[in-house]
């Protein structure tokens, strides 16, 4: 009986002992992967028109646990987002049987490696809290076209690609064991990103 007492006494010290529990939400060797939708940009953007959701795919492993506590982890990040503008006139004011149209579209791809601080302070298996730094290569493709020969369209070969270094702050929240909803502010295909992830 003092010994089943005893046993009994020393579980509930490690069930209820934070230091000693070892349940986390992201652990070292983890894998998770994201799917987030964005809203708000750096990017640009016609300021008329249609404009595509901007959609992310992101994957991250643990690599390094590390002091704090929490895990490093490393990975990669895909934005994509497009927008559009379409615009038909009338070739002659006074005669409305012959139209003039030009449609343009200008298309992003960013295209990122990005490393994080996983905080594992909190001794929860719900709450995942992490910041990290992307390096990302940003890739702009304008197109254009119309029937109007003479018509110079002065904002072709004015959007560029380029390298791009961010800060970022998320917040993942586990509904069960390999689900969660996150949230992230920070650049990349936009400012502000909600979606969902899955732990492999």
């Amino acid at each position: 009986m003092k010994k089943i007492l005893l046993i009994s006494l020393i579980a509930l010290a490690i069930i209820f002992n934070p230091k000693v529990s070892s349940s986390q939400a992201f652990q070292n060797g983890d894998n998770v992967l994201g799917v987030g939708i964005g809203f708000g940009s750096s990017l640009s953007y016609f300021s008329a028109g249609s404009v595509s959701p901007a959609i992310s795919l992101q994957y991250e492993h643990g690599n390094w646990a590390v002091g704090g506590p929490g895990v490093i982890s490393l990975g990669g990040y895909l934005g994509y987002q497009k927008s559009s503008y379409d615009y038909t006139y009338p070739y002659y004011f006074n005669s409305y049987n012959t139209y003039y149209s030009y449609s343009e579209s200008l298309t992003y791809w960013v295209i990122g490696i990005r490393s994080a601080y996983h905080y594992n302070g909190l001794n929860t298996k719900d709450w995942d809290l992490y910041g990290g730094l992307m390096l990302s290569y940003d890739i702009a493709s304008f197109s254009y076209s119309s029937n109007n020969q003479n018509f110079d369209n002065n904002y072709r070969g004015s959007y560029g690609s380029g390298l791009g270094i961010s800060l970022y702050l998320g917040a993942r929240y586990f509904v069960s064991d390999k689900f969660a909803l996150f949230a992230e502010v920070g650049y990349g295909i936009s400012d502000f990103n909600l979606g969902v992830a899955l732990k492999l």
